[in-house]
């Protein structure tokens, strides 16, 4: 029988930051988008905000129902391991043995010293043991699609207000430089948060979200002009 979870894992808090992140950079950029678009093909006010307004509500949903499938079909697959491993576990021990051994040999330990911790850790704690070291599973611990799907919600939402406030708070010929702005300095943050998390380079993240923002500026808007 499986332990009840006390407590999240490493993996399963970064779950649900990544997906906010993705939402939060996916809410910003299609805003935007469908702002300048709209803006660059008429200048009604009103009918700028329903667009961006509605699409908000669509990239929102849309990136939280993405998330829940995503995630769901690795939790199952997960779920699933579990089950072949308690399966295997009753017909062939030897073969979880011989799993066990091997990777603790393949990391440096002697083939006697690994067969004899193989030996103690599939008496103590054996499907804990094989998930571990065939799937770096914790027993008991599989990404949530509700957290991942609510965190992708809640960021998509915020991202995308970003431009969206910005364009009705700010009036006249500055109204589309301060969206410009507001834009760069929301996918400079997630480019930050995204590095952070990962532990990867900061500054060509932040770079990197910054072009691929002005650049989805530019392209929408070309589009408005040109329909």
């Amino acid at each position: 029988m499986e332990k009840v979870k006390k407590h999240e894992t490493m993996d399963e808090r970064l779950n649900a930051i990544r997906a906010g992140v993705l939402g939060s950079n996916d809410g910003i950029l299609t805003v935007v988008g469908v702002l300048f678009s709209v803006a660059a093909a008429t200048t009604n006010q009103f009918a700028i905000f329903i667009a961006g307004l509605a699409d908000l509500v669509a990239c929102a949903l849309s990136m939280a129902s993405g998330e829940y499938a995503s995630v769901s079909s690795q939790s199952d697959s997960e779920k699933v391991a579990v089950e072949t491993e308690k399966e295997l576990l009753k017909t062939d021990m030897r073969g979880q043995h011989r799993c066990v051994r091997d990777f603790y040999v393949e990391r440096g330990v002697s083939e006697k010293t690994a067969s004899v911790i193989a030996d103690e850790l599939l008496q103590k704690k054996p499907l804990e043991t094989v998930l571990s070291v065939k799937y770096d599973i914790t027993l008991g611990h599989y990404m949530s699609p509700w957290s991942a799907a609510w965190s992708s919600l809640f960021s998509a939402t915020l991202g995308g207000a970003f431009p969206l406030l910005t364009l009705l708070i700010v009036s006249g010929k500055y109204q589309f430089i301060a969206t410009i702005a507001a834009t760069v300095v929301a996918v400079a943050l997630t480019g930050f948060l995204s590095a952070k998390i990962s532990n990867g380079l900061v500054k060509r993240a932040v770079i990197r979200n910054i072009i691929i923002g002005l650049i989805t500026i530019a392209i929408h808007f070309g589009i408005g002009k040109i329909f």
